[in-house]
């Protein structure tokens, strides 16, 4: 049963979304690219990671929702970044949200990282040192 699983906090895991120059938009601009971030000294096992987008559109105000779309990765392994997906910066105007579970040793995690609408500019880069390059970071 759900209430039987003790869900501790996420520690050390992280989204970061990123500007990346081999990502193309369609209209041909430079796209950004979304990573899982382990800080951890230890791997994450069974990794989910399921992102959408949601929100209201710009052009008349009626609900959007994007698909759901769904990764899946056996390990990700202590002090490094996994590439999950491209992002198009038509969507910043929506909550992209990255829901996160996965095991560490015989434990499971799971938190939910939603970037509200028009967090992910310019303004909000910060040096994220795991990747060597500036991002917005959601931890």
């Amino acid at each position: 049963m759900k209430k039987d699983i003790s869900f501790n906090p996420v520690q050390g895991v992280s989204i970061a979304i990123v500007p990346d120059d081999s990502v193309i938009t369609q209209e041909g601009k430079t796209g950004w690219q979304v990573y899982l971030l382990n800080t951890n000294d230890s791997a994450l096992q069974n990794v989910i990671v399921s992102s959408n987008g949601y929100g209201t559109s710009l052009e008349d105000g009626e609900p959007v929702r994007t698909s759901t779309l769904r990764h899946v990765l056996l390990e990700v392994e202590p002090q490094s970044a996994v590439p999950i997906e491209p992002i198009d910066p038509a969507l910043f105007h929506l909550n992209n949200q990255y829901w996160v579970s996965y095991y560490q040793g015989q434990q499971i995690f799971d938190k939910k990282f939603i970037f509200v609408p028009d967090s992910i500019v310019a303004d909000s880069l910060l040096y994220i040192p795991l990747l060597d390059r500036k991002g917005v970071l959601h931890s």
